[in-house]
C-alpha cells in the first residue's frame, strides 16, 4: 500500500501563522502535523508515501528531509494549489500511485494512529473513517450511510439531519478502485471542487466505498484558529 498526504493549500484562515509556513507544518502537542502523520504511516507499517506540495514546498521537502523515519516519501506538486481544489492535488499524485492499493489522508487532520489500523484491516477494499456526531455544520463532510455500512452521498451540502457524522479525511482504496477514482478526477479536475465530489460519482456508478467508525478514537481537522486551540487540547489525549 502507498500513502498519499495531501498539502499543498494555502490555508488563508490561520494566517498569520500560514502566511509562509504550510499548515501541515504547524505544531499541534509540539509536534508537527506532517511528523504526527508520517509517525502513524509508519506505525502501520507503510513504508511509501507521496506529499503534494504547492504553497512553500521547499519547506515541507526540506523538513521530510530532516527526519529519520524509514518511509520511502516522493513528491508531487500541484502547480495551481492557489486557484484549486483538493480533488486537483489528489489528481496531481496519479503518476506514482495509480492502479495500487493507495490511503489518501489530508494533511492538515490530528489523529489517533489506531485509526489508519482500522481502516487498514477493515475487510472492506475501499473505506474511509467516519465519525459519528449530530454536531454537523455547514463546513464539516457529511456522510450518509445505507442499512450495509456502505457510503450513500458524501459532501459538505449534505443536509446534516440525514448524515450520521463526517468523514475526517482518511481512505483507503484498492487497486481497481484507485484506477476509477484517478479517471474519475481526470475527468473533473478542472472544476474547483473537493474530492468527494468524485467519490459520490464512483458511488453513483456502483463503487462501494464503506464507512469505518472511528469507535471513538480522537480525531479532527484544523482549519481555523479555534480548532488549533481544540487540537492542541486533543493532542494530549492520543498516545
Amino acid at each position: 500500500v502507498i500513502a498519499v498526504i495531501l498539502a499543498a493549500g494555502i490555508s488563508s484562515r490561520l494566517r498569520p501563522l500560514t502566511a509562509d509556513t504550510p499548515k501541515c507544518l504547524l505544531r499541534v502537542g509540539n509536534t508537527p502535523l506532517l511528523e504526527r502523520i508520517l509517525q502513524s504511516l509508519h506505525r502501520n507499517h507503510v513504508r511509501e508515501c507521496v506529499i503534494v506540495t504547492g504553497f512553500h514546498k521547499e519547506k515541507i521537502e526540506d523538513f521530510v528531509q530532516s527526519l529519520s523515519l524509514p518511509i520511502t516519501v516522493s513528491f508531487a506538486e500541484n502547480p495551481l494549489y492557489a486557484t484549486t481544489g483538493n480533488n486537483y492535488s489528489l489528481w496531481s499524485a496519479h503518476a506514482l500511485v495509480s492502479g495500487r492499493e493507495m490511503l489518501v489522508l489530508d494533511g492538515d487532520i490530528l489523529f489517533d494512529s489506531r485509526l489508519l489500523t482500522l481502516l487498514m484491516h477493515s475487510p472492506h477494499k475501499n473505506g474511509l473513517i467516519l465519525r459519528k456526531t449530530s454536531h454537523l455544520g455547514a463546513e464539516e463532510i457529511k456522510v450518509e450511510v445505507g442499512e450495509s455500512g456502505s457510503v450513500r452521498r458524501i459532501g459538505k451540502e449534505i443536509d446534516p439531519a440525514a448524515a450520521v457524522g463526517e468523514s475526517i479525511g482518511i481512505e483507503k482504496f484498492s487497486a481497481d478502485t484507485t484506477r476509477i477514482l484517478f479517471e474519475t478526477l481526470d475527468r473533473r479536475k478542472g472544476r474547483n471542487e473537493f474530492y468527494e465530489a468524485s467519490f459520490q460519482e464512483m458511488i453513483d456508478g456502483g463503487v462501494a466505498i464503506h464507512a469505518v467508525d472511528s469507535s471513538g478514537l480522537p480525531c479532527m481537522e484544523i482549519d481555523t484558529f479555534e480548532d488549533l486551540t481544540a487540537a492542541n487540547e486533543l493532542a494530549q489525549k492520543i498516545p
